[in-house]
């Protein structure tokens, strides 16, 4: 069985509720950001140092959560519209690498894979390659 088992009624012949296995059907299990906030993706932490030594798996945990990089998956309707908190326009849009706080957000995990969403003054700067960055 490949499937993986995430609930089951009492009944033996009852439903049983698998995770989807395509690749499509785990994209629709990741959610639309309601009102002002904003789906973001963590970005892949290296495995190694540059100078090649291998990253223990503590702290390639520690600089994934702590991370202030995020990558903007999606927005909710409401982002940005307010025209007094943001006179400029938006911050950022869909595909930014944006700058936030460590621990910004609410921390999901969809597949193995880390999403947070964050509100729209969440953002406090974008930048267009991520590499290098890291928390100070």
């Amino acid at each position: 069985m490949n499937d993986i088992l995430i609930g089951q009624s009492l009944d033996p012949s009852g439903p049983v509720s698998v995770l989807p296995g395509t690749a499509e059907e785990k994209a629709r299990q990741v959610p639309d950001p309601a009102t002002y906030h904003l789906l973001c993706v963590l970005p892949e932490i290296d495995e190694e140092y540059e100078s090649g030594l291998v990253k223990a798996g503590q702290t390639m945990h520690y600089e994934e959560i702590l991370s202030p990089v995020l990558f903007v998956v999606k927005m909710g309707p409401d982002c940005y519209k307010d025209e007094k908190r943001f006179p400029s326009g938006p911050s950022c849009k869909v595909g930014d690498f944006v700058l936030v706080r460590p621990n910004t957000g609410t921390r999901i995990k969809i597949h193995g894979k880390e999403f947070r969403l964050i509100n729209d003054d969440s953002v406090e700067g974008v930048v267009q390659d991520p590499r290098g960055i890291t928390r100070a």
